[in-house]
């Protein structure tokens, strides 16, 4: 006698997982913004060391703006949220956009 399962049927199923859409989250400089409330913004939201956080922060003061992460759609606005909750606590017209990568 045979030890294989006569008759029995396998099914193979493909799962395609699609990656989430990916957005920018933008930072843009003003005048009246600190430099030390943007680094604080990127290492307290944006999770980037002390020492990536003071050159996004300068690139956003020499260029005008920067990308400063790339996240799916949900979390981008959460963090835009957050962040501009925080500047609004503190008096700062700080602005950040989000737009698809």
């Amino acid at each position: 006698m045979s030890e294989r399962n006569e008759g029995a049927l396998k099914e193979l199923t493909r799962i395609k997982i699609k990656e989430p859409r990916q957005y920018q989250v933008i930072m843009w400089n003003d005048d009246f913004t600190s430099m030390e409330f943007v680094v604080e913004i990127l290492i307290d939201i944006f999770h980037k060391d002390p020492v990536n956080a003071e050159i996004l922060m300068m690139k956003v003061h020499k260029s005008g703006s920067a990308v400063v992460g790339k996240y799916p759609y949900d979390i981008a606005m959460s963090k835009v949220s957050e962040a501009l909750e925080r500047a609004k606590e503190k008096g700062f017209p700080f602005r950040m956009t989000v737009e698809e990568a």
